[in-house]
């Protein structure tokens, strides 16, 4: 087949959504598909709605796959006669985020539109299904993919990660995300600044670019709550790096106020690590309250200062649920197996 794939930007941007568009075009191709990028600039949003008056949609494909992501840019030309059916990967929708009331209601409008004129989808997780389901209802050819969450080869024994578990001294948080409000770094800032001094290190990966703004509130945040000599801003870290890091590590906590899926949640329970993320969202697709972590709401600090002080003061606990979410991560489908399930949907739509 041939096929081909909007996105915004650099398939290499680093997030979550843009792994699985990596690991999807990576897949397609090693099964002998031709696939072809088709990138639009970044832009604000009301400049990306402007991409309509000049955006076709590319010629010669058997199917074209669009990152939800690009929404706004092609309400226009899917509603022109294509000759391939139009296939959205969701993996969660700006609509579902937290925004103001009148901001919401316009993102909904233009999500909706959207929706409406893709011809089938691929999604993410159930929730953002659901999520889909209620904006336009059902009914259009559909697949739940979830993420890759493989790409670390190494993965701990349960001996490791009982050992890591119990030993003593400060316990060690480990944030996976970019520095934007949605994945909730402040309320992990206030929610350690409430436990005992000296007992926590946090350290905090991820692309400081996006929000220069929001990275400003949360370093003088750590200056002002006395948190500089328990956090790390590591940046950015390739592969080798971050896995050390998730070894090191004892928990991994992102508190975002939204997830479509939470790769990362995963991705640190294949080293063991229990997660706490919040009810908002897919996270709860992964994390089992009790059993292999913890959901707070989100931005209730004050909830997650209590679960961080129990896993700190109770290693028996910490070590079962430790235990608990590297059986939770050996549970879950490897890639190729939800690749192949992508690949077989796109055949049958292409018939």
């Amino acid at each position: 087949m041939k096929i081909g794939l909007v996105v915004y930007g650099s398939l290499e941007t680093v997030s979550g959504g843009y792994l699985y568009d990596r690991s999807l075009v990576s897949s397609l191709q090693a099964r002998g598909h031709a696939v072809r990028v088709h990138s639009l600039p970044w832009r604000n949003y009301a400049s990306r709605l402007s991409y309509n008056l000049s955006f076709g949609l590319p010629p010669d494909l058997d199917v074209l796959i669009q990152d939800e992501l690009v929404h706004p840019s092609l309400l226009a030309a899917n509603r022109l006669p294509h000759p391939y059916p139009v296939i959205s990967l969701v993996h969660h929708l700006r609509s579902s985020e937290e925004h103001p009331r009148l901001q919401k209601v316009f993102y909904r409008t233009i999500e909706r539109s959207y929706l409406r004129s893709a011809d089938g989808f691929i999604f993410s997780s159930k929730t953002t299904l659901q999520a889909v389901h209620a904006l336009i209802g059902a009914g259009k050819p559909s697949l739940v993919a979830n993420p890759p969450t493989d790409r670390f080869k190494r993965v701990l024994t349960d001996s490791a990660v009982a050992a890591r578990a119990v030993q003593t001294g400060p316990m060690r948080i480990l944030f996976v995300g970019n520095l934007i409000p949605r994945k909730g770094l402040s309320v992990l800032l206030s929610a350690i600044s409430a436990l005992p001094a000296g007992s926590v290190r946090l350290g905090v990966v991820g692309s400081q670019a996006a929000d220069p703004l929001y990275v400003k509130k949360v370093t003088d945040q750590v200056a002002d709550q006395g948190l500089r000599d328990a956090v790390v801003f590591h940046g950015i870290l390739d592969d080798e790096s971050l896995q050390k890091e998730l070894e090191a590590a004892h928990i991994l906590v992102v508190p975002s106020s939204y997830e479509g899926y939470g790769i990362v949640y995963l991705e640190g329970m294949a080293f063991g690590l229990p997660a706490i993320g919040t009810t908002a969202g897919a996270a709860g697709e992964i994390i089992k309250p009790r059993e292999n972590g913890f959901l707070i709401r989100p931005g209730d600090a004050a909830a997650l200062t209590v679960y961080l002080l129990a896993l700190m003061t109770d290693r028996t606990l910490m070590k079962q649920l430790s235990l608990n979410a590297l059986a939770s991560y050996r549970q879950r489908a490897a890639w190729d197996q939800t690749a192949e399930s992508i690949h077989q949907f796109l055949l049958g739509l292409v018939g």
